[in-house]
């Protein structure tokens, strides 16, 4: 009975040294010689003690729960294509890339990275290859020399190699997100252990199964190839006080248990964050345009990452983990027509991004009501007075939306018109000089959909 455990997105749960003890605690409980641990990407950061190690911490994480093999997402790459390639090397899984390239070349084959692998697991013959989306470079710009290529014409030709070779099952470590369902129908793999987009699923698609064990280490995925079915198992009630200890002790050499603010609690957790209005989302863009003293601060609900709600003591660390990234907060100056458009595409609905009923802005300075059915915008204010088409806003928001047409198209580099510091910097000067007490007061308004607006 060949089964594999499956981990992705980890992102920050390198800053919670109790979650990694519980994640760490799990994969061991369910390992075992009839097992292989798998990755899926975005297991290299983000997050703060990732910004600190560039990424080095991943190893001690891989080392202390076994992970045989992984795949590149697209904050693998946040620290440059040579770091990514020092961290494969010196990390313990084999990386696996079918369709990721450099110069017509495989990227990061001197460095081990292979497209495919052909393991034994319980006296099984399994295949694996690796696959990551190629908007990759469009997302993450340190990510932009590589290229690509189809992910369907890639692990076809990787399944029939794998077949060719004795393998009974063809498994995909899948960075894709929601190009999981197309691989599945356009190929006859077995399984696609899928990341990239954070929610959570154990199903079939054309017959291939398909899993996803969501962000930041609370779920781990165990597939019973031979059955064919999969189950996601919580982390919470296991332990690894070694792995925790590690971790704990990592943190503190960086000085990064600093307490800066005080809060009874700030609600913070991924479905909240792309429900539509949030604390957390309004503390972020309200930072940011105070920061920029701009007329409005916008942050992509993407952008506020997932994580343990805050309270009581809130320290440096747990602010950095909002926005874990060395990205500039910049303004743009926009017309007010461009804004509305802008504004206009944050329903999951228009972008390829998510899932389609998340919401992807969260705002200060600026109210508006979006109709879901519709599509449009009802109504948009700024400093309480509607927009004026042809007036300019200055929008302080991070720099990645500027230059991605993944969120926010409307919004382009030309836009760009100063920078500031980089955009975490701005929390913590904002909560020791104003506090951290964030409320919801309705600035996002959706109708049609009336369950999803101000949480």
């Amino acid at each position: 009975m060949p089964r594999l455990l499956h981990h992705s997105d980890l992102e920050s749960v390198y800053d919670d040294p109790d979650r990694v003890g519980r994640l760490v605690g799990r994969l061991r409980a369910l390992d075992g010689a009839d097992a292989l641990v798998c990755g899926t990407g975005d297991d290299l950061g983000p997050g703060v003690l990732a910004l600190v190690e560039r990424g080095e911490q991943a190893l001690d994480l891989f080392d202390a729960a076994g992970t045989a093999l992984e795949t590149f997402g697209n904050h693998d790459f946040d620290f440059g294509l040579d770091r990514a390639r020092e961290l494969v090397a010196a990390s313990g899984p084999t990386w696996l890339s079918a369709n990721v390239r450099l110069d017509d070349s495989r990227f990061g084959a001197a460095a081990g990275v292979e497209p495919w692998t052909l393991r034994e697991v319980d006296g099984r013959r399994v295949g694996v290859l690796g696959l990551t989306d190629p908007d990759t470079g469009k997302i993450n710009p340190k990510a932009a020399p590589l290229s690509f290529e189809d992910p369907v014409v890639a692990a076809r030709r990787a399944a029939d190699a794998l077949r060719d070779r004795g393998a009974e099952f063809v498994v995909v470590c899948s960075h894709l997100g929601a190009g999981d369902d197309e691989l599945a129908r356009a190929t006859d793999v077995d399984a696609v252990l899928g990341g990239h987009v954070h929610s959570r699923r154990a199903e079939r698609v054309a017959g291939t199964l398909l899993t996803r064990p969501g962000a930041g280490g609370r779920l781990v995925a165990e597939v019973d190839l031979d059955a064919g079915a999969a189950r996601l198992h919580d982390v919470d009630g296991a332990n690894a006080p070694d792995a925790a200890a590690r971790f704990r002790g990592r943190a503190h050499d960086a000085g990064l248990d600093e307490v800066v603010a005080h809060v009874d609690r700030v609600a913070r957790d991924e479905a909240t964050t792309f429900g539509g209005e949030c604390r957390v989302g309004n503390f972020v863009a309200g930072a940011f345009r105070r920061a920029a003293d701009a007329d409005v601060g916008l942050v992509n609900s993407g952008g506020v990452r997932a994580g343990d709600p805050l309270a009581g003591e809130v320290t440096r660390a747990d602010l950095v983990s909002l926005v874990p990234f060395e990205e500039p907060l910049t303004v743009a100056r926009v017309s007010g027509a461009r804004l509305r458009e802008a504004l206009g595409q944050a329903h999951g609905a228009t972008l390829g991004f998510g899932e389609p009923d998340w919401w992807h802005a969260h705002l200060a300075g600026a109210r508006m009501v979006y109709d879901t059915g519709a599509g449009a915008v009802r109504d948009l204010r700024v400093g309480g007075e509607p927009v004026d088409a042809g007036r300019t806003y200055e929008v302080a928001l991070p720099d990645f939306l500027l230059r991605t047409d993944q969120e926010f198209p409307a919004l382009t580099a030309r836009d760009r018109s100063r920078e500031l510091g980089v955009g975490y910097e701005a929390l913590v000067a904002d909560a020791r000089h104003n506090g951290l007490d964030p409320t919801v007061d309705s600035r996002v308004r959706l109708v049609g959909n009336e369950g999803v607006a101000g949480r």
